[in-house]
This record gives structure tokens, sequence and C-alpha cells, in this order.
């Protein structure tokens, strides 16, 4: 998985550029838009914890556990959310995309659908993956709507997989695409976004 490596993904609604430091403060302006840290099923930075943040993430990619991108919107250069390539499995190849978030007001407005299929188009047809995976908190219904949107399918459910901030634990909903899969759910992708483009 030579290709495993920082690239910027360029769509027409959103671009995905490599994380940096330089990202911090706009970060911060878009995780206030719906106030994302406050729903209690995520772990999402706050404004204040955004550098804490940035820099957990840059440390994770020195130490080849994940590739983190912001999300920037295209119409104005606004970035509007976050998200990761990360939990790669070289041998196989497979990775998940994960550590999502996108602003209150670019939801439903075809900034996921794009995110989600420019990292699909790389994972399978640039680094050669044969699933990718995604997860989510048993309880973030909007978040599980919206993987099962994107045409992955539920894996399972594990149970008690993690401890969430406040101290409560966490089902961990599984979803998957895998190499077979990916042409029809490339074309949902793309209907999905022609429709938000008319």
């Amino acid at each position: 998985m030579a290709d495993f490596a920082p690239v910027t993904l360029t769509g027409d609604v959103v671009t995905l550029e490599p994380l940096d430091r330089g990202h911090t403060d706009e970060l911060a302006v878009a995780v206030s838009d719906g106030r994302l840290w406050e729903l209690w099923y995520t772990s999402v930075p706050t404004p204040a914890g955004m550098a804490a943040g940035v820099e957990a993430r840059l440390t994770r990619q020195e130490a080849g556990e994940m590739l983190p991108f912001v999300v920037r919107r295209n119409a104005d250069g606004a970035v509007v959310g976050a998200t990761t390539y990360c939990h790669a499995d070289l041998a196989v190849p497979r990775l998940e995309v994960g550590y999502t978030w996108t602003a209150a007001s670019a939801q439903r407005t075809g900034v996921n659908a794009e995110s989600k299929l420019l990292l699909l188009t790389h994972a399978f047809e640039t680094v050669g993956c044969l699933a990718v995976e995604f997860r989510t908190h048993w309880h973030n219904r909007q978040s599980r709507a919206a993987i099962a949107r994107l045409g992955a399918k539920q894996d399972g459910v594990l149970r008690n997989h993690g401890r969430m901030p406040g101290g409560s634990l966490r089902d961990t909903v599984v979803f998957s695409t895998t190499d077979a899969e990916w042409p029809a759910v490339r074309g949902g992708l793309r209907h999905r976004l022609a429709r938000h483009a008319g």
C-alpha cells in the first residue's frame, strides 16, 4: 500500500486536504456550527481543544496509524469538517474511514456524500483496498443512517467496545463495503450528488 500517504482529493463540492496545524482555527469555527462537541455519543473536539485534537491526529499520522483530512467546501472555501483514514491493515489491504464530523449547516448538502465518494474512490481504485470499514456509536442514529445511505452493509455490533469521555460504555456498530460492492456504491453516491447539483 505505497499509496497510503497524505494526498489531496478534489471533487466538485469539496476538497479533502491533508490536515496540518494551520487548519486549527478554521476547524474551531466549523465545529462551533452546531456545537458538535455537545453530542454525548460522539468525541468531537471543542473549539478550545481543537489544537490538541489536531496535534493528536498528526502524532498518529507520523506513527503511520492514520491519514487525517479537513473537508473544504469549494463554493466558498470554508472548512466544514474533518475525516480520516484509520486502522489500516496493510496485509489485506483494508482500512476504516472514521473520526468524521461535519458542521451542522453543511449536513445533507452533498458534502458528506462527495467526501465519502472521494475517500472510497481513492481507497479502492488507488490504494487497492479489498474492504473499507465504517464504525459508529450504537446511539448515533444519524451517523448509522448516513452510513447505510452510502450503501455500506452492517457487519455487526461490538458490545461494550469502548469507553466514552464521560465514562459510559459504547456499543460500536461496524459497517463495511467490499471491492465487489464498490461499483454499486459508487453509482449510488454519484446519483445522490447529481440530485444535489440539480
